[in-house]
């Protein structure tokens, strides 16, 4: 491995989760130093799979969004299942969010940062027989 390449991997040690990237990275004086190819290896490594760059977001191989940074520094950040369902959300706001699936791809929990939650069950046919959330709301089609 030459020089560059392990300049470039302590690079991605460095950045991993000191959001917002791209403006830290700018204010680190990284983000210059690299021509696009070496951006988005950049970006694979610190997210961990491989990258598609578009204006301000990130898109992982499978083109859901995974990465937002506006100019001002607001970043949001997706994570998703190996079905490529939203699991989790957060921003740099300290809102979050958090999903859960059933074997068919239905949303059967959802919980904010606010603390608003739902619960979701499917029958076979996969029509919703159960919802209920936590501002005391129950739908029973059981």
């Amino acid at each position: 491995m030459n020089k560059r390449n392990i300049y470039i991997n302590k690079i991605i040690q460095f950045m991993k989760n000191d959001y917002p990237l791209i403006k830290n990275m700018e204010l680190y004086g990284f983000y210059d130093q690299f021509s696009k190819k070496e951006l988005t290896y950049v970006f694979s490594g610190i997210f961990g799979e491989p990258i598609k760059k578009s204006r301000e977001y990130i898109y992982n191989q499978n083109g859901n969004k995974i990465y937002y940074e506006d100019s001002g520094g607001y970043w949001g950040k997706w994570e998703y299942d190996d079905n490529g369902n939203k699991i989790y959300f957060e921003d740099s706001d300290g809102k979050w969010e958090k999903y859960k699936y059933d074997e068919n791809g239905n949303e059967i929990y959802y919980e904010h940062s606010d603390g608003f939650w739902s619960k979701s069950e499917y029958d076979e046919n996969v029509k919703q027989i159960y919802y209920e959330n936590s501002y005391g709301y129950i739908e029973d089609n059981r």
